[in-house]
């Protein structure tokens, strides 16, 4: 398949500039892998949606308050630091706005919440710098945090961006599928019989970087940090070992089980890198809570491999033939066998 398979047409009054309220009342698009069948719900619906005995797995970890504001040293510019990951040095991956004037050596003068920093690029891969700073940086608090570039003008609470049971905060873009649940829907869900284990990818830099590659087997993803816990993994094989269904919530927790599950079977604790896309076999999720993604896009892609791509494009054209909300702070669909 190609890159461009993965495109679509999205009208621009359909990207969610703002999360509904309740956090529950957002639209599902429920899809059946078997028929191919569309039926519209809400996600506060998920109770009935679910079997008892089902093993929903959520992406534990928090949005750090990592968007940094500044100029560049030399010409007074305006520039935008997006941390990204801290390597045992201190030093950090991070995304430059104006990419093209991050060399190394660029120094920039940045205001943080801990007061103001001097950022040095080291170096640059592609649109990825690695910045050194004159302080010690927290991790967690020194700016504000990101919303995605789609997402202009938003003004209410940055915790809406957070999902619910969001703990250490050591990613750069939210797990959105998750934002979706409330502690009432937990309750529920709980009612219905529906198992909860938890898992942290760290959300870096791939969300953020196109496939610019027309055959998408030349694209890499960067490494992700992330954590399986020994009674996630439990549960997981309890699951499948009784017949029971592993429901994954978002492509961030999708791609930590089967890496963690696949052949080449990960660590508890590690990297993945794994890039999911048509013709991977899946390993360890059986349904999928998930947004609508960009056109392009790795975690599209990812979709449609467990999917299928022509039911995922019948899919999107239903959701937008009916006016759903796309993107973080949009819809979900539900994926059943």
């Amino acid at each position: 398949m190609r890159t461009s398979d993965f495109d679509y047409d999205l009208p621009p009054g359909l990207i969610a500039q703002e999360p509904v309220e309740p956090r529950d009342s957002a639209r599902l698009l429920l899809v059946s892998r078997a028929t191919g069948a569309l039926a519209h719900h809400h996600v506060r619906d998920l109770p009935s949606l679910l079997r008892p005995g089902d093993l929903l797995v959520l992406n534990d970890t928090r949005v750090m308050a990592a968007r940094l504001l500044g100029l560049r040293a030399d010409t007074g510019g305006r520039a935008e630091l997006l941390l990204l990951r801290e390597y045992d040095d201190g030093a950090w991956s991070a995304l430059v706005r104006p990419g093209r004037a991050a060399t190394p050596g660029r120094q920039y003068r940045l205001e943080s919440s801990d007061g103001p920093l001097t950022a040095t690029v080291r170096s640059r891969e592609e649109d990825i710098a690695v910045v050194t700073f004159d302080r010690p940086v927290d991790p967690a608090s020194v700016g504000s945090v990101p919303l995605p570039p789609y997402i202009q003008g938003f003004e209410g609470d940055p915790e809406r961006y957070q999902t619910v049971y969001a703990r250490e905060a050591r990613s750069a873009a939210a797990p959105t599928a998750g934002l979706h649940f409330t502690p009432d829907l937990f309750e529920r869900l709980d009612e219905a019989g529906v198992e909860r284990e938890f898992l942290t990818l760290e959300v870096g830099a791939g969300t953020f970087r196109p496939v610019r590659t027309e055959d998408p087997a030349e694209h890499a993803l960067p490494p992700e940090r992330y954590r399986l816990p020994p009674a996630t993994a439990e549960a997981i094989r309890g699951a499948r070992a009784e017949g029971r269904r592993v429901v994954a919530t978002g492509t961030t927790v999708v791609r930590t089980l089967e890496h963690a599950f696949g052949p080449a079977a990960g660590a508890s604790e590690g990297e993945t890198a794994l890039f999911i896309r048509p013709g991977h076999t899946f390993n360890a999720v059986d349904a999928l809570l998930t947004n609508f993604h960009l056109p392009r896009s790795t975690l599209l892609m990812l979709v449609s491999a467990f999917a299928g791509h022509d039911l995922i494009r019948e899919a999107y054209a239903e959701a937008i033939r009916e006016r759903y909300r796309f993107y973080s702070f949009g819809d979900a669909m539900l994926i059943l066998p």
